[in-house]
């Protein structure tokens, strides 16, 4: 399936941390405590970008990016790829991976 790519600004906080919350950051997964990356709303920019899973030169390369896509070994979040999720992340990476 072809993702359509998001056109409009994406912000960290309005549009990707709605995303980790819902889908990564819970009981068991990244959350304090859990797997890393930790993606809790007050560690997730800095996980993300300190630990290189973001790579703004060519970001459908970013590990995030990969593992969202199921193009490691584990698709995240565990229900599966989902295109939208994969459009907005990857059209963050692509305007800089911006903390906005």
């Amino acid at each position: 399936m072809i993702e359509e790519e998001e056109s409009r600004e994406i912000s960290f906080a309005r549009d990707i941390i709605p995303i980790l919350n819902a889908s990564c950051n819970i009981s068991g997964c990244h959350n304090t405590g859990g797997v890393q990356p930790v993606l809790t709303a007050d560690k997730a920019y800095n996980a993300l970008t300190t630990a290189n899973y973001i790579d703004t030169g060519t970001p459908e390369n970013s590990e995030l990016y990969l593992w969202l896509t199921g193009k490691r070994s584990t698709p995240m979040p565990l229900s599966g790829p989902d295109p939208s999720i994969n459009s907005t992340v990857l059209a963050w990476i692509k305007q800089g991976a911006l903390n906005n």
